[in-house]
């Protein structure tokens, strides 16, 4: 069974907006990140991918306020008509710690191409660590040729995930699909 990094390697060989959640509940005071240690915590994960990294989080954190937990990780994906994602990160929370996650998923729609992303996770109102392991669902979209820079918005009751992807690969389309975070790897995306 091949690992996850060979996936993501073989997307990036191969191929050389956001969903309306509802507004975050009000956060705990020390459990929260801020703007600027989100883009410090991305700079150092992305690169010197500043603007588009900036601007993604001074949106999300406008729209939902200041998470308190987020992942970086990386993932690949591909697509056509129905598409699939698969992806390996380390959620880091202020209370709880840190914790290994997973996550693949299916999407349907009219969606081509495919990529390779590192990507960081705003996760909002997560009360428990293991309250990540379920299923956030929602509308994406995506629009790049070599590289991109994207934000989509996942719910799941009030819990919301906010993946910001930066990726090399050839993308065009909008779907409807979801994320499933499981604690251990795995090919099924359902």
């Amino acid at each position: 069974m091949p690992t996850l990094r060979a996936l993501y390697a073989c997307f990036a060989l191969l191929c050389a907006l956001p969903f309306l959640a509802p507004p975050a509940v009000a956060q705990q005071a020390g459990g929260t990140y801020s703007t600027d240690e989100l883009v410090e915590k991305g700079h150092g994960f992305f690169g010197e991918v500043s603007r588009g990294l900036a601007l993604s989080i001074e949106k999300a954190v406008s729209q939902w306020g200041q998470p308190n937990g987020y992942i970086l990780g990386q993932e690949g994906s591909g697509a056509f008509v129905g598409g699939l994602r698969y992806g390996d990160g380390t959620l880091y929370t202020r209370n709880a710690g840190d914790l290994k996650v997973y996550w693949q998923g299916p999407s349907l729609g009219w969606d081509f191409g495919g990529d390779g992303a590192r990507t960081m996770i705003l996760v909002y109102n997560l009360n428990g660590i293991n309250d990540i392991y379920r299923r956030f669902g929602g509308i994406s979209g995506s629009a790049y040729f070599v590289a991109g820079f994207g934000m989509t918005a996942l719910a799941s009751d009030n819990i919301v995930v906010v993946p910001i992807r930066s990726g090399v690969g050839v993308r065009l389309g909008a779907n409807i699909g979801y994320l499933k975070f499981t604690p251990s790897a795995t090919w099924n995306p359902f």
